[in-house]
């Protein structure tokens, strides 16, 4: 009985197992990270449009389940149509070469099957709400999987400068569900996550060169090395500084805050001229731009509380 109890036991931590790897490699394949931190921003464009336009919360509630499924499934969507289209140099990177368009463990119509109809209904929810929503949605999708992954990824070192634009889409389409003509606000939003991303992009491509060498990708510390790669990055964390002002119904405190955030990362870029190991250093300035995005636009949400 013991034995029988065993080899039951066993064949069901086989099957959990096998499920757990299974669920695993799915979120590997949408890329659930980049998904939930893109839900932050969405979420923070839609609040603040609200307060601004001193619309109801809990009366667009519809509207943030629209704003939220409709951009979680275009982004997870357009991350299998990216993880499709880079099966072949993926396995060259340690980074990249387990995801499951790699192994084999779902096939590649599979993919594009899963990922067109996270995109089709994920566009249904977005027009739902809007058709500004709806439209900066489809923008998203293609500049993420034509302009950068099908495009610009392979061909040219201004590749991470070309994806941001999709990256910094999301707050529009959480703005777009609540006042669709775009307030001013809503680009002040869009304009930080574009500037945000080179330099955040750029400490991880550092970290990453000669795997991207291999892959014969033109990043830029691998097409123009590691000074000037720093330097872009100094410029990039510079031309954040004038952004909040942008966001003045958040008070002084917000302001400070944001400026305060901005120095900090500022302080990081100037110690990489100096910096006796680049691949510590750049480590922290990643770090730092994960913790700095965070912030900011939680605060945001929270400043907004009072306006």
């Amino acid at each position: 009985m013991s034995n029988g109890r065993t080899i039951t036991t066993s064949i069901d931590s086989l099957a959990e197992k096998k499920t757990a790897t299974v669920f695993q490699d799915f979120l590997a394949l949408i890329k659930i990270g980049i998904v939930n931190s893109n839900m932050i921003t969405v979420f923070t464009g839609f609040f603040l449009a609200i307060q601004l336009s001193q619309a109801k919360f809990l009366a667009s509630l519809d509207l943030l389940f629209y704003a939220l499924a409709g951009s979680g499934l275009i982004i997870a969507g357009s991350a299998a149509l990216n993880n499709l289209i880079d099966r072949d140099i993926d396995p060259i990177m340690s980074r990249t070469k387990s995801r499951p368009t790699v192994t084999g463990r779902f096939s590649n119509s599979a993919v594009l099957a899963l990922a067109l109809t996270f995109i089709i209904i994920g566009e249904v929810f977005l027009f739902s709400a809007s058709t500004t929503a709806g439209l900066w949605g489809l923008a998203g999708v293609f500049s993420y999987v034509v302009l950068y992954s099908m495009w610009s990824k392979r061909k040219h070192v201004s590749n991470t400068v070309v994806g941001s634009i999709s990256g910094a889409i999301p707050p529009l389409i959480g703005w777009a569900v609540v006042e669709p003509s775009l307030g001013a606000g809503a680009w002040a939003l869009f304009l930080i996550m574009f500037m945000w991303q080179p330099p955040h992009f750029y400490a991880l491509a550092m970290r990453r060169t000669e795997e991207y060498r291999a892959a014969n990708i033109p990043m830029l510390p691998v097409v123009k090395g590691f000074k000037r790669t720093k330097v872009s990055m100094f410029v990039w964390v510079l031309l954040l500084f004038p952004l909040p002002f942008l966001l003045t119904e958040l008070g002084t405190p917000f302001l400070i805050l944001a400026t305060l955030l901005n120095i900090g990362w500022l302080y990081f870029a100037v110690r990489g001229f100096k910096a006796k190991d680049d691949l510590k250093w750049a480590t922290g300035m990643f770090v730092y731009s994960l913790n700095y995005m965070t912030i900011l636009f939680v605060s945001i949400i929270i400043f907004s509380l009072f306006i």
